[in-house]
């Protein structure tokens, strides 16, 4: 069976999602889990993009073992090096230099002919070789280029001394008999091309980028690009979770093989929408709280019966823990531990006792304490940004007839601050504007999201929000069996991703 390798961009276009800004340890986190999940390729950043990214993808090279890891260049001869210079040290490094080859991006955005487009890859792919064991080149919008300039282009960079030729719909224009037959196509026409690694890289504008992807590896890709959630500039990449469990599922139809370990999917997935701060539509495909779930009477019976009437894949392949109630108040704190490490969290000693903590405050409050529950309470707590503000206490007065009144009381070391204020919207507006008074910001909030965790009276509730500050969004989550309080909690979340980033 052929092997597909798995180059996985989260950190890299994923990042470019609106309003998504991962920090340094954030990425770190999600680089390790995505060695855990056994990913082959990790686009750890663009390195020239920022001091930031920069660190991040030499952080990343220097500490995470397994996948290659590959930093993002253009192909010019700054980049390149920069890139180079945050891989150096790595064990198993890549820099993926590209450039535009469609008629549209040579006219308008880089403004120059196709001999010299030609010649700045072959500079490109030669610098680059000369500074890294392996190199990756693409040809930036691949799939509105024109077939024979296309595949001359290639045929040059292979022979420079690329790796990886990489074809992507980098604006999702294409479809999968299309593609197929440009595949096909540079297959037959790339001279060299059976000696290097053919990669596919699709966004999702038309809602066919992992359709694309699979059609790719049917006609000889062997590796595919993708994100976690399908996170990504736009409508986004194609989704890694949906292409693993693809060609999981119909081994029979691609006779491909690879390195994932499906069932760090749904950790992974989770990892990554806490720290983005994007949320998981119910019904998205694999990972959604709906993917595994059933209504309909005749497809409860069938699959009461027989899970495959109606399951083409078992939660469990994923990761999707089932046990409902497993702790109580009385659970100790090696019983949150392995049960943690059984749902694939390894924390450390302090994030442990955090934990922990928030356990037995929630554990107060409900009957039954689920593992979605203990998810959520230590997703909240992931982020490694320091809490620069403390929620101490919070009180609510509300009504149909009274104006909403919040007062908190919010610690910054050793500082203890109470603000109250009111608002005509709330409760939630009036405690977002008396953590404004205490910490002196103005905030625009740009979205807040709300959702039960698990069902009963007694419930978690689970908001995300993200906030605007005079240049970026940052995300905030947090959990709480009282909604407001959970708002409060997302709300100093975002507030102190944003005091850390300034």
């Amino acid at each position: 069976m052929r092997r597909i390798k798995i180059f996985d961009t989260t950190l890299r276009d994923g990042e470019q999602t609106p309003g998504v800004n991962l920090n340094h340890a954030e990425k770190l986190q999600i680089a390790r889990q995505l060695a855990i999940m056994g990913i082959d390729v990790i686009e750890a950043g663009f390195p020239i993009a920022s001091p930031g990214d920069f660190e991040s993808v030499r952080a990343i090279a220097g500490e995470v073992e397994g996948p290659t890891i590959a930093g993002l260049a253009r192909a010019l001869p700054q980049d390149i090096q920069k890139a180079a210079e945050a891989l150096q040290g790595g064990k198993n490094v890549r820099i993926h230099t590209f450039l535009a080859t469609s008629p549209i991006h040579m006219k308008y955005k880089i403004r120059k002919g196709p001999d010299q487009i030609l010649k700045m890859a072959v500079e490109a792919v030669r610098l680059a070789k000369s500074l890294c064991p392996e190199v990756e080149f693409s040809a930036e919008d691949a799939t509105r280029s024109e077939w024979p300039f296309l595949a001359e282009v290639l045929s040059a960079v292979i022979e420079a001394g690329a790796d990886v030729v990489n074809i992507p719909d980098t604006v999702g224009y294409t479809f999968p008999g299309e593609y197929s037959r440009l595949i096909s196509y540079l297959k037959e026409h790339v001279i060299g091309i059976d000696n290097v690694e053919i990669s596919v890289h699709c966004h999702n504008d038309l809602g066919m980028a992992v359709a694309n992807s699979l059609a790719a590896v049917q006609v000889g890709a062997t590796q595919i690009e993708g994100a976690i959630n399908g996170l990504g500039e736009r409508a986004g990449n194609a989704a890694i979770e949906e292409i693993v469990m693809a060609l999981a599922t119909r081994s029979d139809l691609f006779e491909a093989e690879f390195g994932v370990k499906t069932e760090h999917i749904y950790r992974t997935s989770r990892l990554v929408s806490t720290l983005s701060g994007v949320v998981i539509q119910p019904n998205k495909a694999i990972v959604g709280d709906n993917a595994f779930a059933h209504e309909a009477g005749i497809h409860q019976d069938g699959v009461l019966k027989e899970a495959s009437t109606y399951e083409i894949m078992r939660p469990e392949s994923i990761g999707l823990a089932q046990s409902k109630l497993v702790l109580g108040k009385h659970s100790g704190r090696h019983a949150i531990r392995a049960k943690l490490e059984e749902l694939g969290y390894r924390l450390s000693p302090e994030e442990m006792e955090k934990a922990y903590q928030r356990f037995i405050a929630m554990a107060d409050r409900k009957k039954e304490v689920s593992v979605r529950d203990l998810e959520a309470l230590v997703e909240e707590g992931l982020s490694e940004i320091p809490e620069t503000y403390k929620l101490d206490y919070l009180h609510v007065t509300t009504g149909d007839k009274t104006i909403p009144t919040a007062t908190v009381r919010i610690s910054h070391g050793q500082q203890v601050t109470e603000e109250a204020a009111c608002a005509n919207a709330g409760p939630v507006e009036a405690v977002f504007r008396a953590i404004e008074r205490v910490v002196g910001l103005n905030l625009k909030l740009e979205e807040y999201n709300i959702k039960a965790v698990t069902g009963g009276q007694d419930a978690l509730g689970e908001v995300t929000l993200k906030v605007r500050g005079n240049i970026k969004s940052y995300s905030g989550r947090g959990a709480s069996t009282d909604i407001i309080e959970a708002s409060a909690r997302a709300y100093l979340q975002a507030i102190n991703k944003l005091v850390a980033a300034s």
